[in-house]
């Protein structure tokens, strides 16, 4: 098993490939090592896919539930793994600081912070910019204090959140490039158009979220555009859970088992979990 430091370094270099490599998103243990045997090499946690797992929505799972989701990744793939940190679980820069510290004492080389305020009962919105830089800023500070690479990303939510402002959206994310991320991510971006201006303003490594309504792009032409990494967020847990639900409601309905027919077989499944 690769140590951290080797990982964080491997993960370190994906960054750099003159093409754009696939960081899948798993929602639990037995899914990372399905991901991994297939030949991915590196993976990214998902809040949404976790929150589903537990029986609860999108940023509801918390801090402790998250790290400990982290954990048990890390601790059964041999890959480098990115965490979804969510807003980093409190607004003050010191909290996200220190939630990039507990990721990597729970085997993080990566993860990520976004600037998305989500109070219950209020709208989703963002924080203003100096408070988000701020935060940025000690995330990364965090991230440097650490004995090896960490990845740090700093998320740009204005499209996630229902403000589809893409100059701010710059902006922001020029702000957080200039606060010492090592990667940007501005989810919610589906018009190559848009993709291809924030890869002109900026100047690190961009990821770009795949598997959403209206994104056709595949990862040959992001790669063209000067995308380095393409996660898919919360979509390969939908769509698992969208074979569940049709099975489910075969059953419930028809009374009939014609799912199983074309369900992935026993014997393919433990040879996943043989290694």
């Amino acid at each position: 098993m690769p140590t951290q430091t080797e990982k964080a370094h491997a993960f370190q270099a994906l960054h750099h490939r003159p093409e754009a490599f696939i960081i899948p998103n798993p929602w639990d243990a037995g899914s990372a090592r399905m991901l991994e045997g297939l030949g991915f090499e590196a993976l990214a946690t998902t809040s949404s896919g976790l929150a589903f797992s537990l029986g609860r929505r999108d940023n509801e799972a918390g801090r402790e539930a998250v790290l400990r989701h982290v954990a048990e990744v890390v601790a059964v793939t041999g890959v480098p793994v990115s965490g979804d940190l969510e807003n980093g679980f409190g607004d003050a820069p010191e909290t996200a600081a220190e939630t990039i510290r507990m990721g990597a004492e729970a085997g993080l080389v990566g993860g990520s912070i976004e600037d998305s305020i989500d109070q219950p009962g209020e709208p989703r919105g963002v924080y203003e910019l100096e408070l988000a830089v701020e935060r940025v800023r000690a995330a990364v500070e965090a991230a440097r204090s650490l004995p090896f690479p960490f990845m740090l990303t700093a998320r740009a939510e204005n499209f996630v959140v229902g403000r589809p402002d893409l100059a701010d959206t710059i902006r922001r994310l020029q702000a957080y490039q200039e606060a010492g991320a090592d990667v940007l991510f501005a989810p919610g971006l589906t018009r190559e158009d848009d993709i291809a201006e924030v890869l002109r303003s900026v100047d690190r490594p961009v990821n770009v979220l795949a598997g959403l309504g209206g994104m056709s792009l595949g990862r040959a032409r992001l790669s063209e555009l000067g995308v380095r990494r393409i996660s898919i967020g919360g979509a390969l847990t939908r769509a698992a859970y969208g074979a569940f639900l049709e099975a489910a409601r075969e059953m419930l309905d028809r009374g009939t088992f014609d799912f199983a027919q074309d369900a992935t077989s026993f014997a393919e499944l433990t040879k996943l979990f043989e290694a």
